[in-house]
């Protein structure tokens, strides 16, 4: 599919910022990649955004509005959202995938929202029971994907299983990892290490012939930048990827402090270390990820932080326009077929 004919519904009022930061973003993201976008939500608000940016100038082609009268809370319910706001900006961006108007969904809302409109709206892939959040994160090398980070708090082994059999095909096609090596997140590297879950899960992934399974993972592992694909369940991966975000903020504003609060020389270091604080803000920047895919649905979602600024917008659009133009949604359903049998039995023990 070429860019041009790409076209992404985007929740314009989703996210701690609204409109202000999606819209803008959003229209980055459609001339950097030539798709359309369909800017979902409360009209009126987003044509005044328009008006400020000036993007009625010869910009139209880039961008629709599509009306959407009702806004989403952060307190509101996942289900009662489904049922009864059917007229919010992710309700209706979701329907324009599913009813085929519009290729992907892009969204900085409510994660549980998003997540429950993807499988009630959207709908799964054939035998995938539980879509999974992935998250892209910076290592020492390159980066990795870990799954799942919030969407499925409690699993089963052939969730884990399913998890680790979508990561893989996902960082083969828009990482272009030829072998990925996927890898379980224990509290040891040992086989028999973890709790149930993972040592029922380590069983199932030995036996799977399409998956480049290296055994356990420990936490100090995930940053190294030797596996590609780390799979837990929803309630470890949420408390990895906060911890992860934490640390790195934590680390920039310690090293900052450090380095400009303790006389001249410590200054004059701290200055003619700019490129090099410069390169690594780039790498534990999350708005350069964009957002994490919400694997296993039909369609295309990309839920991005609540905090996302105009960048991240941008850089979600792009790894959906990626998504959608090397074919990796296909993969992804062939994926899950091929892999059938064992998914079978694992749900059947």
């Amino acid at each position: 599919m070429s860019s041009n004919s790409v076209r992404l519904a985007v929740d314009a009022m989703g996210g701690d910022f609204g409109p202000s930061v999606v819209v803008p973003g959003a229209l980055q993201g459609a001339r950097e990649t030539g798709a359309k976008v369909l800017l979902v939500g409360i009209e009126e608000e987003i044509r005044k955004v328009l008006a400020e940016l000036k993007a009625e100038d010869g910009e139209g082609s880039l961008y629709e509005v599509v009306n959407a009268t009702q806004t989403i809370e952060m307190t509101d319910k996942p289900s009662e959202v489904v049922r009864g706001k059917r007229d919010s900006s992710m309700h209706v961006a979701c329907k324009l995938v599913r009813q085929g108007e519009a290729d992907a969904f892009i969204s900085a809302g409510n994660s549980g929202v998003a997540y429950a409109c993807g499988m009630f709206i959207i709908g799964r892939i054939p035998g995938v029971e539980r879509p999974a959040l992935a998250s892209l994160m910076p290592t020492e090398k390159s980066p990795m994907l870990l799954l799942d980070v919030g969407a499925n708090v409690e699993c089963r082994p052939h969730h884990l299983f399913q998890f680790a059999v979508m990561g893989s095909t996902f960082v083969k096609d828009i990482l272009g990892y030829e072998e990925p090596r996927v890898a379980l997140l224990s509290n040891g590297e040992e086989e028999g290490k973890g709790n149930p879950l993972v040592k029922e899960s380590y069983d199932l992934l030995k036996q799977a012939a399409h998956i480049n399974f290296i055994g356990n993972a420990e936490g100090s592992d995930l940053f190294t930048g030797d596996v590609d694909v780390v799979v837990c369940d929803g309630f470890v991966g949420n408390v990895a990827l906060k911890l992860s975000e934490g640390l790195a903020k934590s680390m920039t504003n310690l090293l900052k402090r450090e380095l400009t609060s303790n006389g001249v020389m410590p200054k004059l270091g701290a200055m003619l270390s700019i490129p090099a604080f410069k390169s690594f803000k780039k790498v534990v920047d999350y708005a350069e990820y964009g957002g994490a895919p919400l694997l296993g649905l039909k369609g295309i979602a990309i839920v991005c932080h609540g905090k996302s600024n105009a960048k991240a917008i941008t850089s979600a659009l792009k790894l959906a326009n990626s998504y959608i133009e090397k074919g990796t949604q296909q993969r992804l359903v062939e994926a899950i077929s091929a892999n059938e049998e064992l998914s079978s039995y694992a749900m059947s023990l």
